[in-house]
């Protein structure tokens, strides 16, 4: 049924936005697992230089029909329920049970690699090689320690250029790259002081990197779907570096509201009286993942398709 198609695609929106609120967590592996990645890379290449021609001829009907209207409400309701709803939710959970929320994060990204070898299994040596490289390339870039770049207009248009394309990436948060790069304040900074020249420039750059990024990612599906799976599955292991559940603080800032949270941290070693209730939630994490796959639509929702 078609309401049941959108209903499922509405909650893969909200689990989404409730990954990316995790510092480390990105969206696009919810998308990855629950069987909507390539269906909301297409759906973003609708937006080319065709439906701009349409709009500037005001043909609204023929970019309606273009546009999967549908598919974008459904999933954008939900991605904006999670981050309304549950952003206090989590801030408390991370200042209470940091080690507990981080070790069901773990095992969402662990349960997710399992489940996506699994369908790309057997392997060839070539398909190996292509994991253990993006797995330790990943695995590097997400460790790299903060470093400052020039405050220009030009910096900053990539910077959301860079962000949104991590955030497609399953496995890499866009927000690390923001914190690697030294933006991630200054982009709060013109938030909080209402600076609308640069959140335009950074929002130029995400525009120019979500509708360039999709259509390479999607180039690479149709072509080399295996190893291109593969290397996806490969990120994510490395991405695993930033939800390891026992963490030390470095440095913090003062959010919008004038609290202070974590701003850099290191992974350290299981800290004793912990290790239970982390395995619990990480177990909790993998039966998620298996529930989350459940959800895929694209079998129910081949005929209901915008």
């Amino acid at each position: 049924m078609k309401l049941l198609y959108h209903l499922r695609i509405a909650i893969i929106g909200f689990i989404m936005g409730a990954a990316d609120l995790v510092p480390g967590v990105s969206g696009g592996t919810i998308a990855f697992i629950s069987g909507i990645y390539e269906r909301l890379l297409n759906s973003i290449k609708s937006f080319d230089l065709n439906m701009l021609k349409l709009l500037l001829r005001g043909q609204f009907r023929d970019v309606w029909d273009r546009i999967p209207v549908a598919f974008f409400v459904a999933l954008g309701l939900g991605f904006a329920t999670a981050i309304l709803s549950l952003s206090h939710v989590l801030s408390g959970f991370f200042g209470s049970h940091p080690v507990e929320l981080w070790s069901f994060f773990f095992g969402l990204v662990l349960g997710s690699i399992v489940l996506l070898i699994r369908e790309t299994w057997i392997w060839k040596p070539t398909d190996f090689t292509a994991f253990a490289v993006a797995a330790i390339a990943t695995y590097w870039l997400v460790g790299m320690q903060a470093f400052q770049t020039p405050s220009s207009s030009l910096f900053l248009f990539f910077a959301g250029a860079i962000a949104i394309c991590a955030m497609i990436l399953p496995g890499i948060s866009g927000s690390y790259l923001l914190l690697i790069m030294g933006k991630y304040q200054q982009i709060l900074e013109a938030i909080n002081n209402r600076d609308f020249v640069s959140m335009a420039i950074f929002g130029a750059g995400i525009v120019v990197g979500i509708l360039s990024f999709v259509r390479i990612v999607s180039w690479l599906l149709n072509r080399w779907r295996q190893i291109t799976l593969i290397t996806l599955t490969g990120i994510m292991a490395g991405a695993l570096r930033t939800v390891w559940p026992w963490k030390e603080v470095l440095t913090t800032r003062i959010n919008s509201k004038g609290e202070e949270v974590p701003l850099t941290q290191i992974n350290i070693s299981p800290v004793d009286g912990s290790l239970g209730m982390a395995v619990l939630f990480l177990i909790v994490g993998l039966i998620v993942v298996v529930g989350i796959s459940h959800l895929n639509p694209n079998q129910s929702g081949k005929k209901t398709q915008d």
